[in-house]
């Protein structure tokens, strides 16, 4: 039932030598700097209530974690965050982490976290303008983090989520395996109405995804670019359920194994980008493996890469930068692409449909081209199952096949 304002709407500092600021619930927390060591929790949960009310988080600048987790016997709360900005965390020791896929995944910044199982325990949020990190000042760790306890079990649904800039670096040791990171991260357990990026999010290490989705979201927006610099570090990954995702500026990912967008599970229903370009060896632009509705992208579709190592499900694997893959078991229903569908790789095929995989229509306005050596624009597996609808060859040059759509 208190809360801490700073007098008369000024940014007031309250600087921790040890620990952090607790809630135990009914807190509004407004118009302060708070300072603790990075590593620890500027702003926490005391454990021990079943119903923590509203917990209101307006105009902070914290150094340290903001750390909200509802542990065993949090029924539900409302959480209202509004202008909270995290400049230095170091979220890398924290024990509580959801795991599948073969990986575990490090606690952020901005950390939310229903870690509580059951099923009646329900959080509610409105969160606007979380913002984490600097240019030249990543935070360490994941940047937003929203998770359950499971799924059906520890659930927070968010009304919208609106996210100003995000830097971050897992700082994972290079050919890690079993952990990732994410500047965005939306774990199981948490459904988002919707989600706008109104900023830049940048990643900078290994396994650092930008944006990862385990969870539920009706509707993505990104204003600005999504890029990450890190080997194995995915534009966009998605495992759980999206309705629409538009992504309005470049996803551009430049370390190695680095793909632009990959359906791994679950399924999106549309998703669209300005345009998508890789650099780094093994990084594929888009890659599909489960049915998804349909697929644009504004201007072209492009990797520069050659084969290189890169993380799947909790394994290094060799891969090769191919612009757009179909896996078996992955349908798209439309692919639209305003420009090319392009590679630049030795070796490296533009558009690849194993066997098992299709796309039920396909329209790309220029061309689909592999411009280096021995590559074939188009492989697509003479089996029945494995197919593309509405592609042509319009020249050839040796084994250079260009091709384009009816």
């Amino acid at each position: 039932g208190f809360g801490l304002c700073g007098q008369h709407g000024t940014e007031a500092l309250l600087g921790f030598s040890e620990g952090g600021l607790g809630l135990v619930g009914d807190n509004s927390v407004t118009h302060l700097t708070l300072v603790a060591a990075p590593a620890s929790r500027a702003l926490y949960l005391v454990a021990g209530s079943e119903d923590y009310g509203t917990l209101e988080l307006r105009h902070l600048n914290v150094t340290g974690q903001v750390g909200l987790i509802f542990r065993g016997g949090a029924e539900k709360a409302f959480i209202h965050a509004d202008g909270v900005h995290v400049s230095a965390c170091d979220s890398r020791a924290y024990n509580e982490q959801p795991q599948r896929y073969g990986v575990n995944v490090l606690q952020g910044a901005f950390t939310l976290y229903n870690f509580n199982a059951s099923q009646t325990s329900v959080l509610h949020a409105k969160l606007s303008h979380i913002s984490v990190g600097s240019k030249r000042a990543p935070v360490l760790g994941s940047g937003i983090f929203i998770s359950g306890f499971g799924d059906g079990l520890g659930s927070v649904e968010i009304e919208k989520l609106t996210i100003g800039q995000v830097f971050s670096h897992g700082l994972l040791t290079a050919g890690t395996a079993d952990f990732i990171t994410a500047g965005v991260f939306i774990s199981y357990g948490v459904h988002v109405k919707q989600i706008d990026n109104q900023a830049e999010v940048v990643t900078y290490g290994t396994n650092d995804m930008v944006l990862d989705n385990w969870g539920t979201v009706d509707q993505w927006l990104c204003d600005k670019p999504i890029v990450s610099y890190g080997p194995s570090g995915i534009g966009f990954v998605n495992f759980g359920v999206v309705g629409d995702f538009h992504a309005k500026d470049p996803i551009i990912t430049y370390g190695q194994g680095a793909r632009g967008f990959n359906q791994y599970a679950g399924t999106v229903k549309s998703i669209r980008f300005e345009s998508i370009s890789t650099y780094g060896n093994g990084s594929i632009g888009v890659q599909v493996s489960q049915p998804i509705g349909s697929l644009s992208v504004d201007k072209n579709l492009e990797t520069f890469g050659g084969e290189g190592s890169s993380l799947v499900k909790g394994i290094n694997m060799v891969l090769k930068a191919t612009a757009l893959s179909v896996k078996s078991g992955g349908e798209i229903d439309l692919i639209k692409i305003g420009g090319n569908i392009v590679t630049h790789g030795d070796g490296i095929p533009a558009l690849v449909v194993e066997a098992g995989g299709s796309v039920k229509d396909l329209k790309v306005k220029d061309s689909i081209s592999a411009l280096g050596k021995a590559a074939n624009s188009v492989e697509l597996n003479s089996s029945q199952s494995g197919s593309v609808e509405g592609i042509k060859l319009i020249s050839s040059s040796g084994q250079k096949l260009v091709y384009q759509s009816n």
